[in-house]
This record gives structure tokens, C-alpha cells and sequence, in this order.
């Protein structure tokens, strides 16, 4: 019986992709909800009610774009700002290099299709060994986007009170929905536990003495002990014996005797 992630791959494009868009849909609610509050806090900050959208289309990154929030906000400068932002996106240079490999085309068109590499569609798109479903993780991004930008668009716009996601307790939505990608992920592939692990030790220890987003970088350095471990292969299945038996028996060479008898 094929496993769910067999299945996943051997899908069509368009099953793939539209599997993508109910993937990130979930996500996609969280990102509206929490972009909603990115724009109410930039308009608060006096950011005018362009830059923060535009800010959301390029940057699409809520923790980099908090991060920016945070440090203009607190008196540093811009320079402080864009670094402590790029610092926090320094997660998808690996995520990138391990989602290379399946991406298509020229320089030009595999960076374009890298613009989909975001942290919930790249998780779900794992297909596990190192594979990823390109047309998942482009169907779980095209929905999270528009919500990114049109959630940040509406706060900026109706302003709300910027602590009303924290009183409703739905700022805890996105992290829960993290959570349930990393509890998946390492349920399906036992090399993924023990650097899930040691990521979740840093991150207790790092955020004891650094914000969040720093703690939470550090912490990513567990995912190099994945470069030490190889991955397991899967267990040959009966019917792909068969497979190769069949095919063994279909290029044989038909001899001499063979021919006579015929």
C-alpha cells in the first residue's frame, strides 16, 4: 500500500497544486489575521498607508517585518532594522538549497519559482529523502500571499486596536499551525527528531538571554545535524520485484532454441 507521501508525489500537477491551495489555507488564515495587526502597527508608527503594503508584497515574511517594526520602533535606525530583518530570513538560504533540486528551468525561472519558498508551504511540500512537490509548495503560497497583502491592506485601512489579536488569543494561531507541520514531519521521517529536538533545546536556552527572532535563528543551527545523518532508504515493496522481474523477462534476449520452438 502506498504511503501518503508516495501517493503525494505520484500526483498530477494539478491534483498537486490544488492539494497545495488546501494546504495553505489554514495558513493563509493566520497570515491574514496577523498581517492585519502588521498593518495597524506600521500605520500607528506612521508608516502612511502605501509603505506597508508594498512592505508585505516584497518582504512576505511576518517575523522579518515584526523585526523591522521593533527596531524602528524602538529608535534604531533603518540600517539596524533591515539587518535585524535579513538576519531572520537567513532561515530560507538552506530551505532554498534543499528545495533546489526540484525546482525547473533557467537561473532566471528557478529563482522565480524560489519566491515560493515560505515556511509552511516548503514543510508541507516535503515529500521526505530530500523531495519536494514543486506544484504543492507553488499552490500553498499563491493563497497565502493575497491573504498576506490584503490582511496588511485592511489594517492599515481600519486600523485596529494592535493588542485586539493578543486579547482574542488568535496571535497564537500561526505558531500552532508551525507546530502541527513540525509534529507531521517528524512523525513521518525518524531523522528529523533528533535535530527537531536539539532545535527546540536552543530555542529554550537562546531565548533566556535574546529576543525571539535570534533565538529562534540560533536554534535553526540544529537542522546541520541532518548533514551528518544519512537518511534511511525506503524498504523494497514485493510488487516492485516484480516490477524489475517483469521488465528482466520483457528485454531478454530470445535465443536460438526459443526461435526453433516457436
Amino acid at each position: 500500500m502506498d504511503s501518503p507521501r508516495s501517493a503525494k508525489a505520484a500526483a498530477s500537477p494539478r491534483a498537486s497544486f490544488l492539494s497545495g491551495l488546501r494546504t495553505g489555507s489554514g495558513p493563509a488564515t493566520a497570515s491574514f489575521l496577523l498581517a492585519g495587526s502588521f498593518g495597524a502597527i506600521s500605520a500607528s508608527q506612521g508608516w502612511g498607508h502605501l509603505a506597508p503594503v508594498i512592505c508585505s508584497m516584497i518582504v512576505f515574511s511576518g517575523s522579518a517585518q515584526f523585526a523591522l517594526l521593533a527596531t524602528l520602533g524602538s529608535g534604531g535606525g533603518l540600517a539596524g532594522a533591515v539587518t535585524s530583518a535579513a538576519l531572520i530570513n537567513s532561515r530560507f538560504v538552506p530551505m532554498g538549497i534543499a528545495v533546489a533540486g526540484d525546482l525547473r528551468g533557467g537561473r532566471f525561472r528557478r529563482a522565480l519559482e524560489g519566491q515560493a519558498v515560505v515556511d509552511g508551504s516548503w514543510a508541507a511540500a516535503h515529500l521526505g529523502g530530500g523531495r519536494f512537490d514543486r506544484y504543492l509548495l507553488f499552490g500553498a503560497t499563491a493563497i497565502q500571499w493575497p491573504a498576506w497583502v490584503a490582511g496588511t491592506a485592511l489594517g492599515v485601512v481600519v486600523s485596529p486596536d494592535p493588542d485586539l489579536l493578543h486579547r482574542l488569543g488568535l496571535d497564537v494561531l500561526t505558531p500552532a499551525l508551525f507546530v502541527a507541520l513540525l509534529f507531521d514531519e517528524v512523525r513521518r521521517e525518524r531523522i528529523n527528531r533528533l535535530p527537531a529536538l536539539l532545535g527546540a533545546v536552543l530555542a529554550a536556552g537562546l531565548v533566556v538571554f535574546l529576543p525571539a527572532g535570534p533565538a529562534l535563528v540560533g536554534a535553526a543551527l540544529a537542522a546541520l545535524v541532518a548533514l551528518f545523518r544519512a537518511p534511511a532508504r525506503p524498504a523494497a515493496r514485493p510488487e516492485d520485484a516484480d516490477e524489475r522481474s517483469g521488465t528482466e523477462e520483457a528485454v531478454r534476449p530470445v535465443t536460438s532454441d526459443e526461435e526453433v520452438a516457436s
